[in-house]
């Protein structure tokens, strides 16, 4: 009897259970919003330099942090600060905004509007942190039009031509107002028939100025690079002469660790000075620590400054963290 009984009770708990448990809700709970995605990244670069009555000198060269993501599918953004010591300027150490934009972007079109770097010279439209040399040539970095706020626009054909056009305030970085009223317009067409080898050329006018324009040609492959930019600038208001530079530059790997370089440059401002004529030598090596992520600059440069000028030397080691 007390078997019969034991079992109708658990007869009727499991009656009563199964009710109960088809009563709970088992509608999935909504997703939870996806977090966010910042990606934090830059670089750190360390300098020591010698010189003949100068002596040994060091330096922070850059010190940059970025942040950067998506926004949905299509959108984008990023944010690029420089943290400056205290003899940039002012004299007072300083945080300085580089990027600052937004960008939509389709399979082969794309749109950005903020500050930022606008597509002129292959050579300063490539970070420094992952050029060979450890400046960039003296004519690039005098007459690129660097970075502006503005508007830009470009589009890729295939794997083979990219297109860019943009509009500048034409005031520089950080410079929020456009005080002469004229803008800068800038274009780049860049050609990749194999994919070792990119030719590009460059134009930028800044109206009821000057114009400048750069061509250059680089080839690399996983061993050997070589590559020559020129790049010049004529003024509406001022006849003769233009101002105008070039370099050449060849590395080879003797070793997955070891880069071996060697590279030229020229420049030259005749309608203002005969002594802003620049011409350089820089020897060096490239020591990968940690693969591209630490690398160990070494480089004797030998400068001549002027007309006739005078020859000087500078050797330079520079320490670089990428992260």
């Amino acid at each position: 009897m007390r078997h019969h009984v034991g079992v109708l009770s658990l007869v009727i708990l499991a009656a009563f259970a199964v009710p109960a448990a088809g009563q709970q809700d088992t509608t999935a709970a909504p997703p939870r919003p996806a977090t966010p995605i910042v990606k934090l990244s830059g670089y750190l670069q360390a300098r020591e330099t010698w010189q003949k009555d100068i002596g040994l000198t060091g330096s922070i060269n850059r010190a940059r942090l970025v942040a950067s993501g998506p926004i949905a599918s299509d959108f984008s953004w990023r944010l690029q600060g420089e943290f400056r010591t205290g003899s940039v300027g002012t004299g007072k150490a300083s945080v300085s905004l580089m990027d600052a934009y937004i960008r939509w972007s389709q399979p082969q079109f794309g749109v950005q509007v903020g500050q930022f770097k606008t597509p002129f010279t292959w050579e300063y439209m490539t970070s420094l942190s992952d050029l060979e040399s450890a400046d960039r040539s003296t004519a690039v970095d005098s007459l690129a039009t660097k970075r502006d706020i503005g508007v830009m626009g470009d589009y890729r054909f295939s794997d083979v031509v990219r297109v860019y056009a943009g509009v500048f305030n034409g005031e520089g970085t950080n410079v929020t107002v456009n005080k002469d009223s004229t803008v800068l317009g800038v274009g780049r067409v860049e050609i990749r028939p194999i994919p070792a080898i990119e030719l590009g050329a460059s134009v930028a006018r800044y109206f009821g100025d000057s114009t400048r324009y750069s061509i250059d040609a680089n080839y690399a492959d996983p061993r050997f690079v070589v590559r020559g930019e020129y790049v010049a600038q004529a003024r509406d208001s001022v006849g003769g002469k233009q101002d105008f530079g070039w370099f050449a530059l060849g590395a080879v790997k003797a070793v997955p660790e070891v880069q071996l370089l060697l590279k030229y440059e020229y420049f030259r401002r005749d309608q203002i000075s005969l002594q802003q004529r620049n011409r350089a030598w820089t020897a060096g090596a490239n020591l990968f620590l940690h693969g591209e992520r630490v690398k160990l600059y070494l480089e004797y440069v030998s400068r001549k400054i002027g007309d006739p000028g005078i020859r000087k030397g500078t050797i330079l080691t520079q320490l670089q963290v990428k992260y």
